[in-house]
Parts: structure tokens; C-alpha cells; sequence
């Protein structure tokens, strides 16, 4: 139970964490001026700190739904998790 917790608040704050960054860069792009030449054309950091943002946001999301998943009495640990499910056609 140790364990989960403890992997519960390290990925939290980690995905919080790219978040943060993201919303960071954007605004440090748009004090600046931060611009990216992709494909000769000038993207704005923006838009990257926008991505960045989502991605985090997304993250977010996945590892509350994780613990959501943990915490039930029915969960155990098993290597039969990590195997790829055989989809029937």
C-alpha cells in the first residue's frame, strides 16, 4: 500500500509538473517573443507551450484514472497485466 502511494504522489507530481512547464513557456514565449522555425515557417512557443499543456492536462487525467484503478480491493498485481490483449475478430 506504501508503494502505490508513494507511485501515486511521484507520477501526480510529475505530470502537474509538465503542466506547470508548459504553462511557463507559454508565457514565457509570449514576453519574449519566442518563435521556431519549423519547415521555414516561424511557429510561436505558444503553441508549443500549448501542447505541452494539453499533454500534461492529459497525463493528469491518466494517472488520476490510474489511481482510481489501484485503490479498489479487487486490483492485485499480476504479469499477466502487461501482456497484449488477443483482440477476436
Amino acid at each position: 500500500m506504501q508503494y502505490k502511494k508513494a507511485s501515486i504522489i511521484l507520477l501526480t507530481a510529475l505530470s502537474a509538473g509538465i503542466f506547470l512547464s508548459g504553462i511557463f513557456f507559454i508565457f514565457y514565449s509570449w514576453i519574449n517573443h519566442i518563435t521556431f522555425k519549423v519547415i521555414n515557417t516561424n511557429v510561436s512557443g505558444i503553441l508549443f507551450g500549448m501542447a505541452v499543456v494539453y499533454l500534461g492536462f492529459r497525463y493528469l487525467l491518466s494517472v488520476l484514472k490510474l489511481k482510481k484503478e489501484l485503490y479498489k480491493e479487487s486490483s492485485v498485481f499480476s504479469w499477466s497485466n502487461f501482456r497484449k490483449q488477443k483482440t477476436v475478430r
